[in-house]
């Protein structure tokens, strides 16, 4: 079982920037793949980006590439999401979510998702 818990969400204005993180307690974190999804009012979760067990590999969707950047720290065992130059568009719960298997695009590839943060651009 794996525990996720993110942070760092909030209200901001479009053009600034802002940095989830995602915790997990996890003895074997460094195993798994992760990735970070959202999910705006009366839309499917969709994905954001994702990252290796090493780190060394990174995904992005289209929509947040050369804005959002993924990155981990196994020491650590969090995983960080900063976004830059947000837009009024990026407004959403954004989910932290683990997986063994993957470095998938879809949410069904992840067993393990954290509760949420919302994250609100203001134009």
């Amino acid at each position: 079982q794996v525990q996720l818990v993110e942070s760092g969400g909030g209200l901001v204005q479009a053009g600034d920037s802002l940095r989830l993180s995602c915790a997990s307690s996890a003895r074997t974190f460094s195993l798994y793949y992760l990735a970070w999804f959202r999910q705006a009012p009366g839309k499917e979760r969709e994905f954001v980006a994702a990252i290796s067990e090493s780190g060394r590999f990174t995904e992005s969707a289209d929509s947040v590439k050369d804005r959002f950047t993924i990155s981990r720290d196994n020491a650590k065992n969090t995983v960080t999401l900063q976004m830059n130059s947000l837009k009024p568009e990026d407004t959403a719960v954004y989910y932290c979510a683990a997986s063994l298997y993957t470095l998938g695009h879809e949410a069904h590839d992840y067993a393990y998702w954290g509760q949420g943060t919302q994250v609100t651009v203001s134009s």
